[in-house]
């Protein structure tokens, strides 16, 4: 018996587009994010799914409902998938951080969440999936970076880097105490 998940980044929103770190700011989809996640709905809708859990962030529950409106199935919502806290450089650019902190802001206490922390979140959040739902295919509306750190720490030898594209779909399976990735980051709905 196999168990589908299939994670999906929030549509875009205005931060996104000027490139200012969200984390777990409650930031809107914009117009595009709107049509993206509309597409993604399009595609969603010739495959069957059994779930949705979304995390309780705005970007992310319009995405997750905009795709209910087209498969019919039940939306949860859950704050371990929301994205990672990203302290005091929520709001800001990369410019804006280099001029506050300097160069070196990755190595200070800005108060966020600890990336390993974060993919705990993540994979605790999946491994309840797996025990809930066996046999089940399920969507999971989440954020770049909590889906990005989730599947480095899931499958290493796969992903020792990750980059997430808005609306973007990858697909996990779990078999026999395995888990595989059928898809990664994929965009062909845009």
């Amino acid at each position: 018996m196999a168990t589908t998940i299939g994670l999906v980044r929030h549509g875009v929103t205005e931060w996104n587009n000027l490139s200012k770190a969200q984390g777990i700011s409650d930031i809107p989809l914009n117009e595009e994010g709107i049509e993206q996640a509309a597409a993604l709905a399009k595609r969603l809708s010739s495959e069957e799914w059994d779930v949705i859990f979304s995390s309780n962030l705005t970007r992310a529950r319009q995405t997750a409902e905009i795709i209910q409106q087209c498969l019919g199935v039940p939306v949860f919502t859950d704050e371990r998938i929301r994205e990672i806290n990203c302290g005091l450089i929520e709001g800001t650019t990369e410019e804006e951080r280099i001029t506050r902190w300097g160069a070196n802001w990755r190595e200070q206490n800005l108060g966020m969440e600890d990336f390993i922390m974060a993919a705990k979140r993540g994979l605790t959040f999946l491994e309840k999936l797996i025990k809930e739902y066996v046999d089940k295919r399920i969507l999971v509306i989440s954020h770049g970076a909590l889906i990005g750190l989730s599947l480095q720490h899931l499958l290493p030898q796969h992903f020792q880097k990750t980059y997430i594209d808005n609306t973007s779909i990858t697909i996990l399976t779990h078999t026999n105490n395995k888990w595989a990735c059928q898809l990664y980051n994929c965009t062909k709905h845009l």
